[in-house]
């Protein structure tokens, strides 16, 4: 919606039956404007449409009916706390009760002789009674909250239904006819939707179901239009900005390839030769490598790291935990060294003496590559040359941490790593300035993780299982929602359990703790401890979630798996599975939802991330799926990304279009939907543009 003419950008207050009081509800819910009250849409309707004569009324029945007030409200007080007011009301059929609990003022309101209309729920008891009835007073403007489809909008505490549709209602007369079409004329045709208007007036107020139906085509396509617009200019800003670096150095990739103790899949093949032609271009890469967990995305992204060094520049790899930082420093050592490739691991635990010299070889250049954590963005790092710079498990970075990186180079290659599958068109809406590429292929001879959803029941059954693991010479997760015992949680807390397993069920066995609370010192030294084998089973919340690689870890077990999102539980569940010995998954659900019998189901039947993750999203719904608060991207106001994938594709079709003939939104056609992409996206364009 266009926000540019005067009467939209006026304050809230300027509508009639908003003072200071109700403006301030309204900007809890971020309305300040009778643009913003117009562009709130509703999260749900109710049909009050269906009309009746009082004499058609039954038992059960919630419907609209219009009488006049046949008597004086009387109220009664049963009991401290409770107040019931009462009324009758009559049409030419029939005479009708109306009930309300705890509304007295209703006293000094219906008076006799007065005409309305009233919707609810209609119970016999005796006479006809309709509890807590809706009522508005029939007058020349037409009903508002009855006869009709009506809006159910998001709403705050204090700010009724009823004066949220009055306000609109009254937005709508005031500045309806400021609302300016942003839409180029072609799109509409070729896409065949409503006007501006038209789809505004019907998404509020629908006069019919097509009417609604059409107006929310148009209005959810112009949501996602205008996103994909901001993140491609995004993109163009990268393409355009300044030239790219053009490395070589096909043949010693090639060379490390064929090294290998193992053959790359078909699909690590593919995305290698996008990734390297993203480096022989002359733009700028920024590219997402999407793979489920073990599909060997790090091997991929240490071959880009080779061609960058025999092109003569430096690489920076920078991962979220010290743990994942010093598993990927040990195998880039010894999978480059005999290359003559110099590696440096960069975290916060560093000593100073080392890490001056980390500090002066990527200075000098003597160092190719930096593996490390946030440190690698602290303004004491210098790079000589830095050529590429990855990031691995982005959604918990963000898109400032991944800029300033950038900024230690000039115009570096951008590779971004994630083994948490989205489906792809989620990600073109969340990495919308990244190409994509996705390793849809696991290595060949791996085992699949075992996975079985149980109850409190099989819980002693779990721990002989456990137990016959270590005997084994295996190891252990156990994975619990809560930090520590809560009084508004009840689910399963990793310090009350590790105590009682240490104490109690496996005191003979080594049992270790680690959660998000620790000191990342003390974290660090628990994990040491799990991955050298020196602790059997490791009590965790979802820490452990991302990267950790102990091969020797066969059984994950989950407590209250039914708090956890799809996509989590296949997260944790990739800890394990990651050696050559058969590996188990242990869901403990006592809950009888139907969402999670269904996650459950979904668990157990499947092991592809990202049908899964295209599951997560049917089941939570979009929310905030995966991280876009780190992007800086509004929520969407009326988009659904699961239900409306088919007008995301068309939108995005027309965003590519539109860019490709007018790059920065300039023609008469397109500069109100260049003002309105600026406008809404100023802050993601600005944050992902920096470097």
């Amino acid at each position: 919606m266009q926000k540019g003419p005067e009467l939209l950008d006026k304050p809230l207050q300027y509508l009639k039956g908003v003072g200071e009081a109700r403006a301030a509800l309204f900007r809890k819910l971020g309305i300040h404007t009778v643009g913003d009250v117009i562009s709130h849409y509703p999260r749900n309707y109710e049909d009050r449409s269906m009309l009746k004569k009082i004499i058609q009324l039954q038992d059960g029945d919630q419907c609209s009916f219009e009488g006049i007030i046949a008597s004086r409200v009387i109220v009664s007080r049963p009991r401290k706390g409770l107040s019931i007011s009462k009324v009758s009301i009559r049409d030419d059929t029939g005479l009708v009760n109306a009930v309300w609990f705890n509304k007295p003022y209703l006293k000094d309101q219906l008076k006799p002789g007065e005409k309305y209309i009233f919707f609810g729920k209609v119970t016999r008891r005796g006479t006809f009674e309709v509890l807590n009835p809706v009522y508005e007073k029939v007058d020349e403007t037409g009903p508002v909250n009855t006869c009709r489809i009506i809006p159910i909008y998001p709403s705050t505490g204090k700010l009724t239904q009823n004066v949220i549709r009055t306000v609109i209602r009254n937005a709508l007369g005031y500045a309806g006819n400021c609302i300016e079409d942003i839409m180029p004329a072609w799109v509409r045709e070729r896409y065949d939707l409503a006007g501006a208007l038209y789809s505004i007036n019907n998404i509020h107020f629908p006069e019919s179901d097509d009417a609604f139906l059409k107006a929310r085509e148009r209005l959810v396509f112009e949501e996602l239009l205008v996103l994909q617009l901001a993140l491609m200019s995004v993109r163009n800003a990268h393409e355009n900005a300044v030239p790219g670096i053009t490395f070589g150095a096909r043949e010693e990739v090639r060379s490390f390839v064929e090294g290998l103790p193992f053959r790359l899949t078909n699909a690590q093949l593919r995305v290698l030769e996008e990734i390297e032609r993203d480096m022989e271009s002359s733009r700028v890469m920024n590219r997402l490598v999407q793979g489920d967990v073990g599909s060997g995305k790090t091997i991929v992204a240490t071959a880009a790291l080779v061609k960058a060094v025999k092109s003569g520049y430096q690489g920076a790899f920078m991962v979220p935990t010290e743990i994942l930082a010093a598993q990927h420093y040990s195998s880039l050592r010894e999978l480059l060294e005999p290359l003559g490739v110099n590696v440096a691991l960069l975290t916060g635990s560093v000593g100073a003496k080392e890490s001056r010299r980390i500090l002066e070889g990527l200075a000098s250049g003597e160092i190719d590559i930096a593996v490390g954590t946030h440190a690698l963005i602290e303004e004491r790092v210098v790079f000589d040359n830095l050529g590429l710079v990855i990031t691995d498990e982005q959604h918990r970075f963000g898109v400032r941490q991944r800029a300033a990186l950038g900024r230690k180079g000039t115009s570096p290659d951008m590779l971004v790593m994630t083994a948490t599958p989205i489906p792809r068109t989620l990600a073109l809406i969340l990495y919308g300035d990244l190409d994509i590429s996705i390793i849809d292929e696991l290595p060949p001879g791996r085992k699949k993780v075992l996975t079985y959803a149980v109850d409190s029941s099989m819980r002693e059954r779990v721990y002989n299982f456990i137990r016959k693991q270590v005997k084994e010479g295996r190891q252990v997760y156990i994975v619990c929602p809560l930090v520590e015992e809560s009084e508004t949680v009840d689910a399963v807390s990793a310090s009350e359990l590790a105590f009682r397993l240490a104490t109690k069920t496996f005191s003979d066995l080594r049992v270790g703790l680690i959660h998000g609370r620790m000191k990342p010192a003390e974290k660090d030294e628990v994990m040491k401890s799990f991955i050298s084998g020196e602790t059997d089973i490791l009590v965790s919340t979802t820490v452990i979630e991302v990267g950790v690689n102990v091969p020797n870890a066969t059984l994950m077990v989950i407590e209250n798996a039914e708090r956890f999102g799809l996509s989590q539980l296949h997260q944790l569940r990739g800890r394990v599975g990651r050696g050559s010995h058969q590996s188990y998954c242990i869901l403990f659900n006592d809950s009888r939802s139907e969402i999670a019998s269904e996650r459950m189901k979904v668990m157990t039947e499947t092991h592809d991330g990202f049908v899964i993750s295209e599951k997560d999203l049917e089941l939570r719904g979009p929310g905030d799926f995966f991280g876009t608060r780190q992007h800086g991207i509004p929520d969407l106001k009326i988009a659904n990304l699961y239900r409306d994938m088919d007008i995301l594709k068309k939108a995005q079709e027309a965003a590519e279009i539109i860019i490709s003939n007018d790059r920065l939104l300039e023609t008469p056609e397109n500069r109100l939907l260049g003002q309105v992409v600026r406008d809404r996206y100023s802050r993601v364009m600005k944050t992902i543009t920096m470097n």
